[in-house]
């Protein structure tokens, strides 16, 4: 390690390199201020805006197919038929205690006694966290669905029949933005990136458990629950990344001051 530090150091110090890194000393300075771990606007927000831009790019073409009719709808319906014809009474069962342990009712339950928690404690940056991010993301699916009004799956024999639209799906969002608000919380709460790595494994599988269930359940298309899917992650990047952004900016203000 010792040998490729100085072999690096050594190639960075050639005159060659030395000219470019005059030449473009702006823009390298500005890269390396986005990079930096140790400032509000490092690198904290430069991998937020990335994946807000990734996760919103992701939608934004689900969402396309779904308005065109395009080959991803035919997904959508064949994908419903294969798993409707194959429902197994127990598997049934247990999807059905999994989406019904998820619905909006349950969700602001729980996320009412997480703020209590966070109030006691007087975190009010992860207060306001979970509050704009839950409670404000399922307002947007809200929206989302009435200004999409789609359709959801028809079968002769339907598991559950639900009135209202499809996309994006509502429980995949509120799972995605629960149980990533959570994630996020304890990811940036613990130093050990073995203990990250286990909280965002344990996290995927129950957003993807969710989501899976209202597919199977025959209450939404793949396209309704990837669609808010990345919805929920975009609204959550935006949340959390731009709370704690203003958070530490204000206090570094205070210090300076």
């Amino acid at each position: 390690m010792r040998r490729l530090t100085k072999r690096i150091s050594f190639q960075l110090e050639r005159p060659g390199v030395l000219a470019l890194r005059h030449r473009y000393a702006t823009q390298l300075s500005f890269l390396q201020a986005r990079l930096s771990p140790g400032s509000y606007l490092g690198l904290q927000l430069t991998v937020g805006v990335a994946v807000l831009i990734g996760a919103s790019w992701l939608f934004g073409g689900i969402a396309e197919d779904v308005v065109t009719g395009d080959p991803l709808t035919l997904i959508d319906v064949w994908l419903a038929q294969w798993l409707h014809v194959r429902a197994d009474p127990t598997l049934t069962r247990f999807m059905l205690v999994i989406s019904h342990m998820h619905d909006p009712w349950m969700l602001s339950v729980v996320v009412m006694c997480l703020s209590l928690f966070l109030l006691y404690r007087r975190n009010w940056v992860w207060l306001l966290s979970v509050l704009l991010a839950v409670p404000g993301g399922m307002l947007l699916n809200i929206l989302m669905k009435l200004a999409f009004q789609r359709a959801r799956p028809t079968f002769d024999d339907p598991v559950l029949t639900l009135v209202t639209y499809s996309f994006p799906s509502g429980h995949a969002v509120g799972a995605t933005l629960f149980y990533g608000v959570i994630a996020a919380m304890l990811v940036i709460q613990t130093r050990s990136w073995v203990l990250r790595s286990i909280i965002v494994l344990t996290t995927l599988p129950m957003v993807a458990l969710v989501a899976f269930s209202r597919v199977y359940l025959g209450v939404h298309y793949l396209s309704d629950v990837l669609g808010g899917f990345a919805v929920a992650v975009a609204w959550l990047t935006l949340c959390v990344v731009g709370i704690h952004t203003w958070f530490q900016h204000r206090q570094a203000r205070q210090t300076a001051g």
